[in-house]
């Protein structure tokens, strides 16, 4: 039996974007081995890439769907510090790098 921890997010770490129609990309801490995604949308997909600012990542909508008024947390390597973002119509989102919770 596998125990998971809770998400233990990084203190004052979380970030509010609003996602358009052309990828988008912010900075996180690169030493924070999980990332909680927070589509706070009210009917709109928003997809997300985590890379490094060194790879250009660029979201496209063959990257990891959030459906509206959805929440993830996944997990990333170490150095990945960089969160790209697209959505279609637009719509908000929280990014909040942390540990556990996955």
């Amino acid at each position: 039996m596998t125990i998971r921890a809770p998400f233990q997010p990084s203190r004052g770490g979380n970030q509010v974007v609003s996602p358009a129609a052309a990828s988008a990309t912010v900075t996180i801490s690169g030493g924070s081995k999980s990332v909680r995604l927070v589509n706070s949308g009210s009917s709109n997909i928003c997809h997300v890439r985590i890379g490094t600012a060194e790879s250009a990542a660029t979201a496209t909508t063959s990257d990891l769907p959030i459906r509206a008024n959805s929440e993830i947390i996944v997990s990333k390597a170490e150095g990945e510090d960089t969160v790209a973002f697209i959505s279609a119509s637009g719509t908000t989102l929280h990014i909040q790098p942390g540990e556990g919770g996955v």
